[in-house]
């Protein structure tokens, strides 16, 4: 089984900052990408960043030059560092990744149970 828990959501003033992190645990042999989403209340959950295993990284428009997505050593755990939040930055974030439990199994789509960002102004 693979796990994935978040950590470091909370309550921040406007223009703040989180570093939210994010570690994969049990049986892993490889993790290709991993993701971070967003769902503000009463809407769809939308994809905010994403790191390949090589590196690279994309983001939405609205983050973009805001937040930071990293995988240090393309380990097991990934970071998204939030900078100038906004109250429009409000919601669960939840960390998804591409995971491999043995050499020979197809690749699989991990959640994390999700950690609130909440921003005041």
């Amino acid at each position: 089984q693979v796990q994935m828990v978040e950590s470091g959501g909370g309550l921040v003033q406007a223009g703040g900052s989180l570093r939210l992190s994010c570690a994969a645990s049990g049986r892993i042999f490889s993790i290709d990408a991993m993701r971070w989403y967003r769902q503000a209340p009463g809407k769809q959950r939308e994809l905010v960043a994403f790191i390949t295993r090589d590196g690279t990284t994309t983001y939405t428009d609205p983050v973009k030059g805001r937040f930071t997505i990293s995988r240090p050593d393309a380990k097991n755990t990934v970071y998204l560092q939030m900078n100038s939040l906004k109250p429009e930055d409000i919601a669960v974030y939840y960390c998804n990744g591409d995971i491999r439990t043995t050499n020979w199994a197809a690749t699989g789509n991990y959640w994390g149970q999700g950690t609130q960002v909440t921003v005041s102004s």
